[in-house]
Formats: structure tokens, C-alpha cells, sequence
């Protein structure tokens, strides 16, 4: 099996890998929206429905994966809404013809209103409860967020990829540097906790009346705002107004560092470099090109050079406060 690859990952060898576990499928595979891994739900003889997700080959260790596996499980057994993996005898992740699975139940809902401070109430008490519980241990084989992956090693992904337009390199490397400079030089001395990681409204879910988290893939330690950040939009007023509804609401059950605000352009310049490194990194990958062809364009990299400017810019300006 060659780096990053699904190619031998077919539909009769995903049924074969779930029927290894005792579950068999009633109904066919219904793929799910997922790049970095392959996801399937389908609905089986036991009358469940199920989501089956295949982990992409060299990106987690077993360890690294099990870790995400017992904070989901952590999380349950303290009754914060979470998909948690399928247990079979015991186990959580499973291996068949050198791919790593595992099954979830299949959880519908409505999705989260990001410009609604009802719900962003609503969600600040549950990541509250979340960091209560993720501040008990550190993890041990999943990562830290750190300048070094997010903003250098993705640097070095989009060099290699060559997909940066000739005559658009110097003005777009020019800027990346003066932006990675920058947030190296404000990202430093963070305290960090276990976190969601990839806290967006995606991997977010009203289920019946309560709040869900789904998706624990990107789990790892970071600063407790980087669960928060990713919920605000707008304009300054909107987005200081929604954090300070989400902030209050988490101070119900968690202790929040004010001090932390000031990561939050940081966080979002990582946020878009590592994106972009990691498209360069997947390009190999047949589903990257066919789903992401604007990467290759020139027009991209003319937006980007003007994002970049534009959160360096941001980077310079005062930190977001909270409501008197």
C-alpha cells in the first residue's frame, strides 16, 4: 500500500473488514464527506445504522488513535454529548488487509447556527464542560499545536508541491514569511489542554434538544480558545459580541485565561497556512484534485496572497476583548 493511499480500499474489502468485527451490512455504502479519511454509513442487519471510518494509511499511530478513542470515551461517561466509537469485545479500533477502522453509531441532526447567540449559549456550556473534563491528563502520543507543523512544516509542503504559479511566488512566499514571522513571534509560553481541535459548526450537531460533538480526528493539545475561535464571524462588534456569550456560558463550568484572546489571530493564521499545506501535502491523493481543482489556479493564489495580507494585518491589530 503505497503513502496516503485508498486505493485498494474497495467496497466488497470495506464490507469484508465490517463483517470481521460481527456486524453485517443490510443496506449498501453511502459515502460520507470526508477527505483525510474514508467514511461509509450504512444500515445493518442488527437494524442500526452505522458510520464506519477507515483512518488514512501513516497519518496516526494505533496509539495516537486509541488516545482519541478513550477522551471520546472520557467524555461519554461524564455525559458530554459525543459520538464515541463502537466497543466489539472490548475494542475500539480494528485492522483488516492493513487499514485502520472503526465504527460509530450514526447520529442524525440540525445543524449549528454559528449566528445564533442562543445556540453559541448553548455551546459555550458544553465546551465548558468539555475542558473541565479534558484538563484532568495531558495526552501522551497526540501532538501539540505548534508553530512548527502548522505554519514551517506546511511551508514546506506547499514548496514541494510546486503548485504555486511561477510568476506568483515571490509576492506569495513573501508574504507567508512575514505572516509565519509574525505568528511564531506571538504564538509562544501556551498553556495547553486536550482539545476537540476542529471545533466548527461541521462537527457540530443538534441531536433531538441537546448539543453534539462529533469528529475527535484532529483531537490534540492546544490552548483552550482555539475550541472557541472558530465560532465567531462577522465583523469586530458581531464577533466580540458572540465571544462574549460563549465565554461567559464556558466560565459556567471551566475556568477561562483572558490572557488567551490574544492567540486568537495566531491561531487563525496557523489555521490558514496549515489548510493550504495540507492541500499541497494530499495532492497525490486522486479525490484532492478532483474535489479542490481551484487549488491549481491561478486566481487562488492571488486570493491568498490578498487573505495573507490582510491577517497580517490583523495580526498587528489590538487582541479582541470581552464585554464590560
Amino acid at each position: 500500500m503505497s503513502k496516503f493511499s485508498f486505493v485498494d480500499l474497495t467496497p466488497d474489502s470495506i464490507l469484508d473488514a465490517v463483517e470481521s468485527i460481527g456486524i453485517y451490512a443490510e443496506s449498501g455504502l453511502l459515502a460520507l464527506n470526508s477527505y483525510e479519511n474514508r467514511v461509509y454509513q450504512f444500515k445493518a442487519e442488527d437494524g442500526y445504522r452505522y458510520v464506519v471510518k477507515f483512518y488514512r494509511p501513516e497519518r496516526w499511530t494505533k496509539e495516537q488513535i486509541l488516545e482519541e478513542h478513550a477522551f471520546a470515551f472520557e467524555l461519554a461517561e461524564a455525559e458530554v454529548p459525543v459520538v464515541a466509537p463502537v466497543c466489539r469485545e472490548g475494542e475500539s479500533l480494528f485492522e483488516h488487509n492493513g487499514y485502520l477502522f472503526a465504527l460509530f453509531p450514526s447520529v442524525g441532526g440540525r445543524i449549528f447556527e454559528v449566528d445564533n447567540l442562543d445556540q453559541l449559549d448553548v455551546l459555550g456550556r458544553l465546551i465548558g464542560r468539555m475542558h473541565q473534563i479534558a484538563k484532568a491528563q495531558s495526552f501522551s502520543h497526540r501532538p501539540e499545536m505548534s508553530c512548527e507543523e502548522y505554519l514551517q512544516t506546511a511551508k514546506v509542503h506547499l514548496q514541494a508541491s510546486n503548485l504555486v504559479p511561477m510568476a506568483l511566488e515571490h509576492p506569495f512566499y513573501t508574504i507567508l514569511d512575514l505572516v509565519i514571522n509574525e505568528t511564531t513571534a506571538q504564538y509562544k509560553n501556551v498553556e495547553t489542554i486536550r482539545l476537540h481541535g476542529d471545533c466548527h459548526a461541521g462537527n457540530i450537531l443538534w441531536s433531538g434538544d441537546a448539543l453534539m460533538f462529533v469528529d475527535l480526528d484532529d483531537s490534540r493539545q492546544g490552548p483552550a480558545i482555539q475550541d472557541l475561535w472558530m465560532m465567531l464571524s462577522g465583523d469586530r462588534n458581531n464577533q466580540l459580541l458572540q465571544l462574549d456569550t460563549l465565554v461567559a456560558a464556558y466560565e459556567e463550568f471551566c475556568d477561562f485565561d483572558h490572557n488567551q484572546l490574544k492567540l486568537i489571530e495566531p491561531l487563525r493564521a496557523m489555521r490558514m497556512v496549515h489548510y493550504m499545506g495540507w492541500l499541497a501535502k494530499r495532492w497525490d491523493d486522486p479525490a484532492f484534485p478532483r474535489n479542490f481543482s481551484w487549488f491549481a489556479e491561478d486566481k487562488y493564489w492571488e486570493q491568498q496572497i490578498l487573505a495573507l495580507k490582510e491577517q497580517l494585518a490583523a495580526l498587528q491589530e489590538a487582541p479582541l476583548k470581552l464585554l464590560p
